[in-house]
C-alpha cells in the first residue's frame, strides 16, 4: 500500500557529524599539520554557525560524498545496486541563482544576507562559499548604492520601504547575468540612473528587471516585471541545448552539475533513437529536449501553464521539432494514453522533494512503460515510490545518487526500473 507519511529508514550514526564541534587547535609550540587540498581540505565559513545554509559545512568534502553516498546506500541498496556518487571536481561557488535578503542595521546603514535558519532574522553575508562570485560582488555594489540614491529597505514588519530582495542569475555557459530588482511599486526614483551605474561597474550584466511584489508576504517575487536595461531574460546552454531563462522561470541552481545529472539519467534510459520519451513534471522541458536528439518523439507534460510556454519556446529555441509539450496533470495524461493505445518506451520522472503520489504512480501501472528513469531531489520520498513501483511489477535495476548542493544534507538520485517482461 503508497503511504506518503510512511517514514523513512533509520539511518545509521555517521562518523563525521556535521553537528559536531571541531576540536580544539594544537598548541603552537606543535609543528601545524600539512595544508589539505582537494577533496580532504575543510570548507571555511565565517557565518556557517548563524546561517544554517550549509548543514555539513564542518565535514571536508570527500566526508560529505561518503555521508551522502550512505545515506542513499541505507535507503537504496535493498532494491538495487547503487553506484558511487558522482561529485563535483570543484564543489565552491556552485550557485548560479542568489537571492540576497535585504536589512539595516541599528545606524540605519543597509547590508544584504540571508535568513538564519528557521527565521527571519537577517544574517549578513558579503561572500558565500557556495555562491557565485559574480553575483556576490554585484549584490554588494548595489547595497553600496542604496544610500546614495535614497532608497529605502523594505520593513516585513512595517510594510514601507521600496526594495525587498536582490536576486541575481548567472549563466554558465554563456556568461549572461540576470539582476532582479524587487520592489514594492512601479516607480523607481533616479531608476535610470541607478540602472546605468550599476552597468558600467559590472558590464557583464545583460539584462536588468524591477519586479514589483506589493504583497504582505513572504514569497520573494511578485506577478509584474519590466525590464529596465536588456532584454528581461538571460540564455544558457545546457547538453548542448540552448535555454531562456526568465526571473520567474524554475532553472537548476548548479548549472554544472546539471549537466552531469542529465546525461546520467540519458544514459540510464539507453536510448537507441527510435522511442517515444515522456518527460513528466516537466517544468521547462530541460531534460526532455536535452534527451530530443535521442529519440523518435518526446512528450512533455506539466500543470503550470507558464513553465509550458517556457517548455514550446526553448523547443523553438533549438529547432526541435519531434517535441510537443501539453499542460496538463500527468498521471491523467498517462491514463488516457493508456486507454488510447498510444505506446510509450521511456517516462522520465523529475517530482519535487515531496515525491510522486500514489495517483500518479498507478498511471505509471497502467501505461505500463517498458523503462521509467526517476530523477529524484529527496532519496527518502525516491525510497517510497520506488517500492510501490517495485510492488506493481518493476525492477529496480540501479540507481547513482549526483551531488548537486556540496555542503548541504540535499542528493540527487537518479535511478532506473525496468518491467520484466518488457
Amino acid at each position: 500500500m503508497y503511504d506518503k507519511n510512511r517514514p523513512s529508514r533509520p539511518r545509521k550514526a555517521v562518523s563525521s557529524s556535521p553537528d559536531r564541534p571541531e576540536r580544539s587547535a594544537k598548541p603552537a609550540s606543535q609543528p601545524a599539520a600539512p595544508a589539505r587540498t582537494g577533496r580532504e581540505q575543510r570548507f571555511s565559513c565565517p557565518v556557517a554557525a548563524h546561517c544554517g545554509g550549509c548543514q555539513l559545512s564542518r565535514m571536508s568534502y570527500a566526508e560529505q560524498l561518503r555521508h551522502k553516498q550512505q545515506v542513499v546506500q541505507e535507503l537504496l541498496g535493498g532494491l538495487c545496486p547503487v553506484e558511487e556518487i558522482i561529485g563535483m571536481a570543484d564543489p565552491y561557488h556552485y550557485r548560479g541563482k542568489v537571492h540576497a535578503v535585504l536589512s539595516t542595521d541599528k545606524r540605519g546603514i543597509p547590508y544584504s544576507g540571508v535568513y538564519a535558519m528557521g527565521t527571519h532574522r537577517v544574517v549578513p553575508v558579503k561572500n558565500c562559499l557556495i555562491e557565485d562570485k559574480r553575483a556576490d560582488r554585484i549584490i554588494q555594489t548595489i547595497v553600496s548604492m542604496l544610500p546614495r540614491y535614497k532608497l529605502r529597505i523594505y520593513n516585513e514588519y512595517t510594510h514601507r520601504g521600496f526594495l525587498r530582495h536582490i536576486l541575481v542569475r548567472t549563466a554558465n555557459v554563456t556568461g549572461q547575468v540576470m539582476v532582479v530588482l524587487v520592489a514594492t511599486g512601479r516607480e523607481f526614483p533616479g531608476g535610470k540612473a541607478f540602472v546605468a551605474e550599476l552597468v558600467k561597474t559590472h558590464p557583464e550584466i545583460t539584462t536588468v528587471v524591477l519586479n514589483v511584489n506589493t504583497r504582505e508576504t513572504s514569497m520573494v517575487l511578485g506577478k509584474t516585471e519590466t525590464a529596465l536595461y536588456g532584454p528581461g531574460y538571460m540564455e544558457d546552454e545546457l547538453c548542448g541545448k540552448r535555454f531562456r531563462i526568465s526571473p520567474q522561470s524554475f532553472y537548476q541552481v548548479n548549472l554544472r552539475q546539471t549537466e552531469v545529472l542529465y546525461r546520467t539519467a540519458i544514459e540510464y534510459a539507453g536510448l537507441t533513437g527510435g522511442e517515444t520519451l515522456l518527460d513528466a513534471y516537466c517544468g521547462t522541458g530541460t531534460i526532455g529536449l536535452c534527451a530530443s536528439d535521442h529519440v523518435r518523439k518526446l512528450i512533455g507534460v506539466e500543470l503550470n501553464a507558464d513553465a509550458v510556454r517556457d517548455a514550446k519556446e526553448n523547443a523553438r529555441l533549438n529547432g526541435v521539432s519531434n517535441a510537443r509539450f501539453f499542460c496538463d496533470d500527468a498521471g491523467r495524461f498517462m491514463v488516457r494514453m493508456a486507454q488510447e493505445g498510444q505506446p510509450l518506451d521511456v517516462l522520465i520522472m523529475d517530482p519535487p522533494r515531496a515525491g510522486s503520489d500514489e495517483k500518479f504512480l498507478s498511471s505509471v501501472l497502467t501505461l505500463r512503460p517498458p523503462k521509467v528513469v526517476y530523477v529524484s531531489c529527496n532519496p527518502e520520498t525516491l525510497a517510497r515510490d520506488a517500492e510501490y513501483l517495485v510492488q506493481g511489477g518493476y525492477r529496480a535495476v540501479k540507481a547513482v545518487p549526483v551531488d548537486m548542493f556540496p555542503c548541504t544534507e540535499h542528493v540527487e538520485t537518479v535511478m532506473l526500473f525496468t518491467r520484466p517482461d518488457a
